[in-house]
């Protein structure tokens, strides 16, 4: 065989080393091209990026410059409008007057309690009435109680500059000498009801039961007439409310009085500030359960300012708590000199060998129906001698929810009541306010616990609805108009307390504000809330103290529901006020100006620059106790700062 044909291109061509120089050459120019192009790029988009910052800077500059330049303008238009303010104080002053003056022509036999001297002589005149029936007492108590609540009232809605120190100490001293005595005439009715005990004997058991009712006291009152060993279940009938007594107690001669009231006059009253300064009117207000004060200073000229160092300095804090339900458990003899009251266990108890021969006392009692408990009540007893509510010396609490029954073991004898944490609805989980009619408008707060709704008109409030786990729940004060202090303390009465005091941010994660920007937005909020409805912003929580944010809308009376309404996002910092780009389903915070819009010095000419003319009609013609209604409502439950 011949041999094998090369096939053709079986070697690979060799790269000369002037071929491989020039590869590199042309990789070389190709790689300082691109990093050419790639620096001329970038110097172009950072010459464009710095034009557009140039240009944003300039745009920034000259709104600033326009807004400081109608500054003085605008904040002159704000005072003219915030007139309202001043204005709605004179109509409550003109109003207190008013009430005084249709008191005297009424004629009606009670005194006036602002008045010493009528005070004094109803005190004296009823002091020297004896012999009254409990169903007399509870009678009289309703006039009582209702003298009370007008002293109480005046304290917490006159102005402290119309307040001088005499009256308070007046006032107050009135409060305590009705209490006292109210508690000392309930006591001689009982006496004149037990020298009747034989008569009222039941027939089976042989002891003493009787319950008179009314509507803002009840009394359960059981006497040991056969002192049967055996007999220990003590049950009232038609009622749940009874007690387990030890063999001690039902051996012994002796009485069990448990007075229901739907009043405290136990707790001390609180103390009523005075102006720390000259043109200053502090308003406090009390719950009848709180020993706490919320303070909104509110100057003659229209600066407010809330000092938080004086609030936290000095001060020893204490949990604050809500109480709903009182009642008094008393054991009492009657002995020649009178009713005593028996001291269980007793003082000496030396003639008792055993360890256990006082052991505690079962109590049964119903929970009033118009109040709330959103998480189980707890017993506290009143400790006469620290003059504060304790939760030592009582035992196996149990509570049925659904049947309002709850049940616990108590130690001694004496006051006790039933509270719930004062914060257990804050922080709020949501709010808003928006336009109902011509000066009307509703207020909605979401808790965890609840959703309330108040509807604010003229110089009233009214609670609207509840509910509770998305359920309607109905209460005894829906319906029913009041003036802002008095819808507060009767919500706190009921439970329902969305109203911050000045300590509360020591129970509470608060979303801090500075008290200034708080107030500002607060009194501007309310003066535009005829036509605008306002609403919770979830990036209030994310930028800092010295500014608020919250979201606005045009919202007409007349009105359909809108489903998915077009919000817009403010910030406000006291000073100036702007619409952000950003909304709430935005995936990052910015304070970057909205696009078409500028800077204004308030929330007023800040709305007005997208408002209709028919809305900033309707906020220039608003009722000026409308609007300090509003306001109030809005300082106390500072909903900026607690959502």
């Amino acid at each position: 065989m011949g041999p094998k044909a090369k096939k053709s291109g079986s070697k690979k061509k060799r790269i000369t080393k002037a071929d491989r120089l020039k590869q590199l050459q042309e990789e070389e120019e190709k790689r300082q091209k691109e990093e050419e192009e790639a620096r001329v790029k970038y110097e172009k988009e950072e010459m464009e990026r710095l034009e557009i910052q140039r240009t944003e800077k300039e745009k920034l500059r000259k709104l600033e410059a326009k807004d400081l330049e109608r500054r003085n303008e605008e904040l002159e238009e704000l005072y003219l409008l915030e007139a309202c303010f001043p204005e709605a104080e004179k109509l409550k002053r003109d109003s207190r007057l008013l009430s005084q003056w249709k008191h005297y022509i009424q004629c009606d036999g009670s005194p006036d309690p602002s008045i010493s001297q009528e005070i004094n002589t109803f005190i004296s005149l009823w002091k020297e009435e004896t012999n009254e029936t409990f169903e007399a007492v509870t009678a009289k108590s309703k006039l009582v109680l209702n003298l009370i609540e007008k002293l109480k009232l005046i304290l917490l809605e006159t102005p402290s500059y119309d307040l001088q120190e005499k009256n308070i100490i007046q006032y107050q001293g009135s409060i305590l000498e009705l209490q006292e005595l109210l508690h000392l005439k309930f006591n001689i009715a009982t006496e004149i009801l037990l020298r009747q005990a034989s008569t009222l004997a039941d027939l089976d058991s042989g002891n003493m039961e009787k319950v008179i009712r009314d509507e803002n006291v009840t009394l359960y009152v059981w006497a040991n007439l056969k002192k049967n060993p055996r007999y220990r279940s003590i049950r009232f009938s038609e009622t749940q409310i009874g007690f387990e007594i030890p063999r001690i107690l039902a051996t012994s001669d002796i009485a069990l009085r448990l007075l229901h009231t739907h009043y405290d006059h136990v707790t001390p009253l609180g103390p009523v500030p005075t102006a720390p300064q000259e043109h200053t009117s502090t308003v406090t207000y009390f719950g009848k359960d709180e020993v706490k004060s919320v303070e909104a200073a509110v100057s003659k000229d229209l600066q407010e300012e809330y000092n938080e160092q004086e609030n936290e300095s000095n001060v020893v804090h204490e949990e604050e708590t809500k109480v709903d339900e009182q009642g008094g458990i008393e054991g009492q003899t009657i002995l020649k000199e009178g009713l005593q009251k028996y001291t269980y266990p007793p003082e000496t108890a030396e003639d008792f060998e055993t360890e256990n021969a006082f052991p505690p006392i079962e109590v049964m009692l119903e929970v009033h129906e118009n109040v709330i408990f959103f998480e189980n009540p707890v017993v506290a007893r009143w400790d006469a001698e620290g003059k504060h509510w304790k939760t030592d010396g009582i035992s196996n609490v149990s509570y049925k929810s659904e049947d309002r029954l709850i049940t616990f073991s108590l130690e001694t004898l004496g006051p006790v009541t039933l509270i719930q944490d004062a914060h257990v609805n804050m922080p709020y989980q949501s709010w808003e306010l928006r336009p109902l009619d011509v000066n009307k408008v509703l207020l909605t707060v979401t808790t965890v616990f609840t959703e309330i709704q108040i509807q604010i008109k003229e110089n009233l409030c009214m609670l609207a609805s509840i509910k509770l786990n998305d359920k309607k729940h109905s209460s005894i004060l829906e319906e029913k108009w009041m003036t802002p202090v008095s819808f507060i303390i009767a919500l706190k009465e009921a439970g329902l307390n969305i109203f911050p005091t000045g300590h509360s941010h020591f129970y509470v994660v608060i979303n801090y504000k500075l008290p200034l920007v708080e107030v500002k937005a607060y009194r501007q909020m309310a003066l535009l809330s005829s036509a605008f409805a306002f609403g919770w912003s979830k990036w209030n929580t994310v930028c800092d103290s010295k500014k608020v944010l919250f979201q606005v809308r045009e919202h007409l009376p007349k009105e359909e529901p809108i489903q998915n309404p077009n919000w817009t996002l403010l910030m406000f910092s006291g000073d100036r006020a702007q619409s952000l780009k950003i909304n709430e389903s935005s995936d990052a915070f910015s304070e970057a100006l909205k696009e078409e819009t500028e800077f204004h010095s308030t929330l007023y000419h800040m709305v007005k620059d997208f408002a209709s003319k028919e809305a900033m009609k309707k906020v220039r013609c608003s009722n000026c106790q409308f609007v300090d209604s509003v306001c109030h409502m809005l300082l106390s439950t500072r909903l900026l700062s607690y959502s």
